[in-house]
């Protein structure tokens, strides 16, 4: 295989990449998923210098900044239901590392502070939370986590709700029951011992774009209603419009009761997470000071002021450009576009919801089987598209496609046909 030096980039604008050497590159992946309105938007950038002028940080602890506070108050006119508190950090593990504590110290505290034996958490198969210990803990592919194996605490692992390949003898239809049985059988059985059950909601991304069955994410919020079980949805990845509604959740009108955030919140300018709970949660906090039951966690730049400023300019941007609106006519698009490998040999699945999708590539549509890993066929597939002008990334063998939301329909072709006739390059050299 030939040498590919790391891209250096100098300038990005809209859809597009251009590196020190001069080529121009479309963002297929959005710079890891985070791009949301395109880069070098005057109307973030402007709010990033604006609020430069004014204070550049300030500490959350004992004070706030009122950008800050104005970011907490509109982001809880977008999450659904009573998620109405805001826990700010710096990055997307950082959000779901204040999640695992926050749901593990308010089974302590619940019950006017007698403490309980709610201490366990459960994952799904393949899941993936984010890189720090916690975080990690929580991941269930072994690839990422298994050198870290003896730090990590072990959730109770539940099923991987793939409508690709699904369990001997189950059919499409029958997926979403089969997955939600599953789940059942672990929640009941550990209901007094599991704090909270945390998933990605709708789509899988580390995993491969596993898309779940339409319903799952219901089914689990009634299992953790009727087991008296904390839901916590980390949508670091498919927040902010990534799969065609503000929030995944609220595709099936879920409302969990600890929401992560991150990656899109600032449409990728600038490092913010967000951990936001609902009231019930919030409450379990409260307490004369003297009883020490407040979060004991915290971030030197939480609710950093400029990035702030640029998530608010972002959430205007949805508006002024009515992104979601224009979406589904993308997602449209994009299907249109992928279609003729609908019939590939090398292509078991096309999946994926919004702009949020992933191409598997197999040895044998039939079976599923997939290629020898020492053939890095997704990497090759990707290195043949940075040459013809797009930039994407793979998951394995997955090719994902995840271009910010602000991507044109003429880039969507551009994107599609790069991808298409890499595929077809790549798997007819190895057929």
């Amino acid at each position: 295989m030939a040498h590919y030096d790391p891209l250096v980039i100098r300038r990005a604008e809209g859809s597009w990449l251009t590196t020190v050497d001069g080529r121009r590159l479309l963002d297929g992946v959005a710079s890891l998923w985070c791009n949301v309105h395109g880069h070098s938007r005057e109307e973030i950038n402007q709010a990033i210098r604006t609020q430069l002028d004014r204070v550049a940080h300030v500490t959350t602890l004992g004070m706030s900044c009122d950008t800050t506070e104005e970011l907490a108050s509109r982001l809880t006119l977008k999450t659904p239901g009573d998620l109405d508190h805001v826990f700010f950090s710096s990055d997307g593990s950082s959000a779901v590392e204040a999640a695992i504590k926050m749901a593990f110290q308010y089974w302590q505290q619940v019950d006017c502070g007698v403490g309980s034996s709610k201490v366990k958490y459960l994952a799904l198969d393949l899941a993936y939370h984010g890189d720090t210990t916690g975080a990690v803990s929580l991941g269930g592919i072994k690839y990422f986590h298994k050198l870290f194996s003896p730090i990590l605490f072990s959730p109770l692992r539940g099923p991987l709700p793939c409508t690709y390949r699904l369990p001997a003898g189950v059919s499409p239809d029958q997926a979403c029951e089969v997955y939600a049985s599953q789940l059942e059988t672990i929640i009941s059985g550990n209901r007094d011992e599991l704090a909270a059950v945390v998933v990605e909601p709708l789509v899988q991304g580390a995993a491969g774009m596993i898309t779940h069955p339409a319903g799952l994410l219901q089914q689990i919020r009634a299992l953790c209603d009727r087991y008296d079980v904390l839901l916590i949805c980390d949508e670091v990845a498919t927040g902010f419009g990534r799969t065609g509604s503000f929030f995944a959740c609220q595709q099936e009108e879920v409302t969990p009761d600890i929401l992560c955030l991150g990656k899109g919140l600032t449409s990728g300018y600038l490092p913010m997470a967000a951990t936001v709970a609902r009231r019930k949660v919030f409450d379990a906090f409260l307490a004369p000071v003297e009883e020490s039951r407040q979060f004991f966690h915290g971030h030197t730049f939480a609710g950093n002021p400029l990035a702030a400023a640029a998530a608010l300019a972002s959430l205007d941007l949805f508006e002024s450009d009515q992104t979601l609106h224009s979406l589904s006519g993308k997602e449209k698009r994009l299907k249109q576009e992928l279609a003729c490998l609908d019939d590939h040999q090398n292509v078991g699945s096309v999946r994926g919801r919004g702009l949020m999708y992933g191409i598997e590539v197999v040895q044998d549509r039939e079976s599923k089987s997939g290629f020898d890993s020492s053939k890095l066929i997704g990497r090759k597939i990707c290195e043949r598209a940075t040459e013809k002008g797009v930039w994407i990334r793979p998951l394995g063998d997955v090719i994902v496609l995840m271009p910010p939301l602000a991507i044109q329909e003429d880039e969507i072709v551009m994107l599609a046909a790069a991808v298409v006739e890499s595929i077809q390059e790549v798997t007819f050299d190895h057929s």
